[in-house]
């Protein structure tokens, strides 16, 4: 006959509540919505003008300016960039990966950048942010604005 002790009682109520929190865990990465979330955009066909800068290098439009809705954003899911309008006229890009423990972020709205797996929100104008639990701000990427063309620089 075995007895029960208090270190095996301690243990399994251990045990199970990390099995729970594991599988809270276990979705991580997986955004559960795609609101906002875009292709890329088509590539541009090709003509014997001469080549503007941006796409010397190859680059390709993301978007045109007008796909970006101002005091909003566009995520570009394939290129984990994030582009924002703070202002009329004025683009930001940031990377869509959210700081906190990696998710991508999923939507753009009420002036910042969400992310669904803990709720992290970073501003549309520096990407700092908004509400926790992230501690720093989405790094900033280099983009081109050329006529009504978007590209990464």
């Amino acid at each position: 006959m075995t007895e029960t002790t208090r270190r095996t009682v301690v243990f399994g109520a251990g045990s199970a509540g990390l099995a729970a929190v594991l599988t809270a865990c276990a979705s991580y990465g997986s955004p559960t919505t795609d609101a906002e979330v875009d292709a890329p955009a088509a590539e541009e066909p090709s003509s014997d003008a001469p080549k503007k800068k941006g796409e010397a290098k190859g680059a390709k439009a993301l978007a045109d300016t007008s796909d970006i809705p101002e005091g909003g954003g566009k995520i570009f899911k394939s290129q984990k960039v994030v582009v924002t309008q703070p202002t009329a006229g004025e683009f930001k890009a940031f990377s869509a990966v959210c700081t906190h423990q990696g998710c991508t972020v999923a939507t753009v709205s009420n002036k910042t950048i969400n992310c669904p797996c803990h709720g992290s929100k970073f501003s549309i104008s520096d990407g700092s942010v908004q509400d926790g639990p992230a501690g720093s701000p989405l790094e900033e990427k280099q983009i081109e604005v050329d006529g009504e063309k978007i590209r990464l620089a």
